[in-house]
């Protein structure tokens, strides 16, 4: 088992989940500009980071249901195609969760909801785009908060899989 925590990091659910499960990873710890809400484009930049290894974790309901949640996580230099998103998921119509069921549902605020460690198990989608990639950075809980893992250690963490789900 091997990874990084940066003695500053804070211990998030998605943190503990990935520890607790041996899977390789690092931590990446910034300063979040409360003024900045792109948040993915934000941890790309500060990190240093090609915005298409860093992905965004974004839920959408199902089929008209504000309740019937799933996950997609895409390059935050993309956008969600929310058709490709149903289909995925099993669904006729996908639109964005609302923001407060979304908080609720994952336990996390937007802008730090991490894909690991969620409340609620959701069905879980990954871009297609990160299999060819090494590793990604997803968000570790929080805003200002990265986790860097394999794209197939976080399926693998939340029983998700891949699926071709953003657009440019």
């Amino acid at each position: 088992m091997s990874f990084t925590i940066r003695e500053s990091a804070i211990m998030t659910p998605a943190i503990k989940l990935a520890k607790k499960k041996g899977v390789h990873f690092n931590v990446h710890q910034y300063e979040h500009d409360p003024a900045n809400t792109n948040f993915g484009l934000e941890a790309a930049e500060v990190l240093g980071q090609n915005p298409n290894l860093v992905f965004k974790t974004l839920l959408f309901s199902l089929n008209g249901d504000p309740k019937k949640l799933a996950v997609a996580i895409v390059p935050v230099s993309g956008m969600l195609d929310l058709k490709a998103a149903a289909k995925a998921a099993g669904g006729k119509k996908a639109e964005m969760a609302d923001p407060q069921i979304a908080e609720k549902t994952t336990g996390y605020i937007v802008g730090g909801i991490s894909p690991l460690g969620q409340k609620k198990r959701l069905p879980t989608f990954l871009d297609s785009s990160a299999q060819r990639l090494e590793t990604i950075c997803v968000s570790a809980g929080r805003r200002g908060l990265e986790i860097e893992l394999a794209p197939n250690d976080l399926l693998s963490l939340t029983s998700g899989q891949f699926a071709l789900i953003a657009k440019e």
